[in-house]
């Protein structure tokens, strides 16, 4: 848990590309390591299983409607796309829960620096398409 507040509340959410800052007290990671030594043939199913019901066991702790992430820290459950293609309804879907209100103003900003979309991966800002 990294704790949040104090003077981060003082900066607009709009003024940098973090708009998770007034009414947030924490940041947490849910993090799970294993081998599959560990656990034998189902192990992954185990561990994710686990991850699943910590989540689930956090939601009425967490950011809700929508539920929000913090980008870096990737929750594919809140909207990704497809390897090597992008819809930017579904980009929007994900890209409000990370960037909130900044999500349009980040995909214009990737057309500027990134128009033939290089730089993505599942949950990725999509450059804004133009009209």
């Amino acid at each position: 848990m990294n704790p949040y507040g104090g003077r981060m509340e003082e900066i607009s959410d709009s003024e940098t590309a973090f708009a998770h800052r007034a009414g947030n007290l924490f940041k947490v990671l849910y993090g799970i390591q294993w081998s599959e030594s560990e656990g034998g043939v189902n192990a992954t199913a185990r561990y994710v299983e686990l991850s699943r019901r910590l989540y689930n066991a956090m939601a009425p702790y967490a950011s809700s409607n929508p539920r929000e992430a913090f980008i870096n820290y990737r929750d594919l459950d809140i909207g990704s796309n497809e390897s090597d293609k992008t819809d930017f309804e579904d980009a929007k879907e994900y890209g409000a829960k990370y960037f909130r209100n900044n999500f349009i103003r980040l995909a214009g900003v990737k057309a500027k620096i990134d128009p033939e979309y290089f730089f993505k991966n599942e949950q990725s800002i999509p450059p804004l398409p133009s009209h």
